[in-house]
C-alpha cells in the first residue's frame, strides 16, 4: 500500500542569491528524500516556493531604489534556473505572491478568528523618528537579549537561534536611518499561541524518531518559557491583505504567520493545475499521509511549534476536516565556511551559482550530501568539496563503473556476458549489495540521508575489492568463462548500487538507466545477457583545486 508523502521544503526569501548552506540544509536533502520515496512507490507531493513577503526583500528594494516586486522577479527567476540545473524535482515551486496564497491565508485567518484564537491588541512597537515610520522586525538590528550577540536581527538571533519581539532588543538601531528607534503604540491582530502550549507538548511527546536537537529545542522552549502571543500583522504596505478592515489602512499580515501557510496553499495550487481541485485533500485530510518538513535549525520554532499551533487553531473549518499536522521535522544544523555560519545576508559562503560554475551538478550534489549537517554543524570548504569529488565519487564509484563497462566492451563483444556457475565470493558480493539496499531503505525512512549515501559508497568499495581480488583482466586471458562471470557479477552489483545512489546523483544515474534499464523499485534487478554495452565515457570529471580557485 502506497503512502501519500508531503515533502514540505523551507521557502527561500526572494531577496538575494542562495548559498551552498541553504542547498545542503534544506533543498538538496528534500530532493534526495523525495526521489527515494517515489522509487519505492509512494505518492510524493514536493512543494515550496519563493517567500516574497519577507522584509529582507523590502530592505533590499529600499537600498537599491527599486520596487519589492523587482527584487522578487530577479531572484525567483534565479531560483528556478538553479533548481533545474541541480535537478531539484519539485512538483510545484511557486511564490507567496499568488492570489491563491492570499486566499488560503485569509481563509485560515478568518477560521482562527471565528474560533477565538486571534484578537486585537494595542502594543508598543519600534518607530523610527527620522524616517517617521514603524519598523518591521528586519528593519531593526541590535544586541540579542538572550546571548548578547551584537548583530542580532529584529526577530531572531543568528547566533543562539532564539526568537523575540523587536522591542526586546538591546541597543536597537534602525536599518533605515541608523537612528535609535523609540516605542509607540499601534494596534495589531495577535495570534494566541499561548493557548496551545499544553497541546503542543502532547503533540511533540507523541512523536518517535525525531532528531534529538529538534525535540530538545522544541520541548525546552515549552518548558522554559512557553509560547507567547505574537502580533501577526505589521505596519506595512507589502504583504497579504487583511480580510477584515478593523485596523484601517497600512496594515498587512506578517510573513512570520503567512509563510508557513505556503505548504497548504502550494498544495491547493498544485491540485488546481492537475485539474482535480480537491486532490490536495489526499495529503491534508488523510490520517495515513506523512508530512516531512525540510528546514534549517533556525526554522525549528516555526515548524515544530508555531505552524502546528496554527493548524490546530483552524479546527475542521478548512475543507470540513482537521488539517494534517507535521509527522517529522528533520531540521539540519548549520553549514559553516571557514568557521562562520553560511549566510546570504552577510556574504559568508559560496553561492549556488558559484558552485554550479565550478562543479558538475552531480558532483556538487554528492559532495554536499556527503556532508549533510544532520546532527551537528558541518564545515564545508572548496578543498573539502574537491576531495569528496576526486577521492570518493570519481575514484570509487566513477572508476568502478568505467572499468567494468570498459572490460565488458573490450572482452565480451560489447554485450552483457552470460554467466557460468558462480563461486562463494560472487554470492557474497551480491548478498552484500541486496543487504545494503535494505539498510539504505531503512535509513531513508528515518531521514538519515548521509548514512544512506555512505552505505551505497561502501557497497561500491566492496565491489572494487571484489574486482581487485578476482582480477578479471587477467582471467580474460587464462579463463575467459570465469572472467565473463566475474564481470557479470560486478555489473550486477553496479545495477544494485545505482539504485541506492540515484536519489543523490540523478544525472549520471539517468545515463545508467539508459544503458541498463529504468529503475523500477528499491531492489537489484537481474541483468539480461546480451544487452548491448557501448564504449563507455567517464561519468564524472576529476577536479583540479587550481581550476576551482581560479
Amino acid at each position: 500500500m502506497t503512502t501519500p508523502v508531503l515533502v514540505a521544503v523551507a521557502w527561500p526569501y526572494a531577496s538575494g542569491s542562495r548559498h551552498l548552506g541553504h542547498l545542503a540544509g534544506a533543498y538538496l536533502p528534500s530532493d534526495v528524500f523525495a526521489r527515494q520515496q517515489r522509487i519505492i512507490g509512494n505518492e510524493v507531493l514536493m512543494v515550496s516556493g519563493s517567500d516574497v513577503h519577507g522584509t529582507p526583500i523590502t530592505v533590499r528594494a529600499d537600498a537599491e531604489g527599486v520596487t519589492p516586486q523587482d527584487i522578487v522577479n530577479r531572484y525567483h527567476s534565479e531560483f528556478l534556473e538553479q533548481w533545474e540545473l541541480l535537478g531539484i524535482s519539485w512538483d510545484l515551486f511557486t511564490t507567496t505572491g499568488t492570489s491563491n496564497h492570499s486566499d488560503v491565508t485569509q481563509e485560515m485567518f478568518l477560521a482562527q478568528l471565528r474560533n477565538g484564537y486571534i484578537d486585537r491588541r494595542t502594543s508598543e512597537q519600534l518607530f523610527d523618528p527620522e524616517a517617521q515610520r514603524f519598523l518591521p522586525d528586519r528593519y531593526v538590528e541590535g544586541t540579542c537579549p538572550h546571548c548578547g550577540f551584537e548583530e542580532a536581527r529584529g526577530d531572531q538571533c543568528d547566533l543562539c537561534g532564539k526568537t523575540y519581539d523587536a522591542t526586546e532588543l538591546l541597543q536597537p538601531r534602525s536599518k533605515m536611518s541608523s537612528a535609535t528607534p523609540i516605542q509607540r503604540e499601534t494596534e495589531h491582530f495577535y495570534f494566541r499561541y499561548s493557548d496551545f502550549n499544553e497541546s503542543l507538548e502532547y503533540f511533540l511527546k507523541s512523536k518517535d524518531g525525531w532528531r534529538n536537537h529538534v525535540m530538545n529545542f522544541s520541548l525546552g522552549w515549552l518548558k522554559e518559557e512557553g509560547l507567547h502571543d505574537r502580533a501577526i500583522t505589521r505596519d506595512l504596505d507589502w504583504g497579504v491583505s487583511l480580510p477584515v478592515d478593523d485596523l484601517g489602512e497600512g496594515k498587512r499580515i506578517y510573513v512570520w504567520y503567512d509563510a508557513v501557510i505556503g505548504y497548504l496553499s502550494a498544495s491547493k495550487e498544485w491540485a488546481e493545475k492537475t485539474g482535480d481541485m480537491d486532490r490536495w485533500k489526499h495529503w491534508w485530510h488523510n490520517p495515513n499521509a506523512r508530512h516531512v518538513y525540510f528546514i534549517g535549525k533556525d526554522n525549528i520554532p516555526f515548524h515544530a511549534l508555531f505552524w502546528p499551533a496554527q493548524l490546530m487553531a483552524v479546527g475542521d473549518e478548512f475543507g470540513g476536516e482537521k488539517l494534517h499536522l507535521p509527522d517529522d521535522v528533520p531540521a539540519n544544523q548549520y553549514v559553516t565556511f571557514k568557521g562562520g555560519k553560511a549566510s546570504a545576508s552577510r556574504g559568508v559562503g559560496m553561492t549556488i551559482e558559484q558552485g554550479l560554475q565550478r562543479f558538475q551538478s552531480d558532483s556538487l550534489r554528492y559532495a554536499l550530501a556527503a556532508n549533510f549537517p544532520e546532527q551537528a554543524d558541518t564545515e564545508i570548504s572548496e578543498e573539502e568539496i574537491v576531495r569528496r569529488i576526486n577521492d570518493e565519487l570519481v575514484a570509487n564509484w566513477g572508476n568502478l563503473v568505467n572499468r567494468v563497462l570498459s572490460m565488458i566492451y573490450k572482452t565480451c563483444d560489447g554485450v552483457v556476458p552470460e554467466p557460468s556457475s558462480d563461486s562463494p565470493e560472487d554470492t557474497d558480493l551480491l548478498t552484500l549489495i541486496d543487504s545494503s539496499l535494505e539498510e539504505s531503505a531503512s535509513l531513508f525512512e528515518s531521514v538519515e540521508l548521509r548514512a544512506a549515501l555512505r552505505t551505497a559508497m561502501e557497497s561500491a568499495q566492496a565491489t572494487n575489492r571484489y574486482l581487485n581480488a578476482t582480477e578479471p583482466w587477467k582471467l580474460s586471458k587464462t579463463d575467459p568463462e570465469r572472467a565473463r562471470t566475474v564481470l557479470y557479477v560486478a555489473l550486477s552489483a553496479i545495477n544494485g548500487i545505482r539504485v541506492m545512489l540515484s536519489p543523490f546523483i540523478p544525472f549520471s544515474s539517468k545515463k545508467l538507466d539508459n544503458l541498463l534499464g529504468e529503475t523500477t523499485g528499491w531492489k537489484r534487478t537481474a541483468l539480461a545477457p546480451g544487452l548491448p554495452i557501448p564504449k563507455p565515457e567517464p561519468l564524472f570529471q576529476k577536479v583540479e583545486i587550481e581550476e576551482v580557485n581560479e
